[in-house]
């Protein structure tokens, strides 16, 4: 069954750093995988995504020196390394997978959706 996990989520100050990560389980090939963002009543917002290999990645301009997309083939992980977090960026984040080419950067692109992990950030 193709699956997303994500994980890494908690709460942290604003300034702080943390990583989170999505297993990706029974997807293979020239799969891009995307970041979102999303806070209760709000749109879901594109942070950044990951070419299959790596080679390629995207990230919102509002995220942009701050927010990093890596990923490990060999363990099927695809990380968001985010830092200098605000309180605003206070979200549920989601991982999503796709087989479009380009640069996907809104959800509907996107046909496989992990279940999220949620970033507090107090102030």
């Amino acid at each position: 069954q193709e699956q997303l996990v994500e994980s890494g989520g908690r709460t942290v100050q604003a300034g702080d750093s943390l990583t989170l990560s999505c297993v990706a389980s029974h997807l293979y090939g020239r799969l891009i995988t995307g970041w979102f963002r999303q806070a209760p009543g709000n749109d879901r917002e594109f942070v950044g995504s990951i070419s299959w290999n790596g080679e390629q990645t995207y990230v919102a301009d509002s995220v942009k020196g701050r927010f990093t997309i890596s990923k490990d083939n060999a363990k099927n992980t695809v990380f968001l390394e985010l830092k200098k977090v605000s309180p605003a960026e206070t979200d549920l984040y989601y991982c999503a997978a796709t087989y479009r080419g380009g640069n996907p950067n809104t959800p509907v692109e996107y046909n496989l959706w992990g279940q999220g992990t949620q970033v507090t950030v107090s102030s």
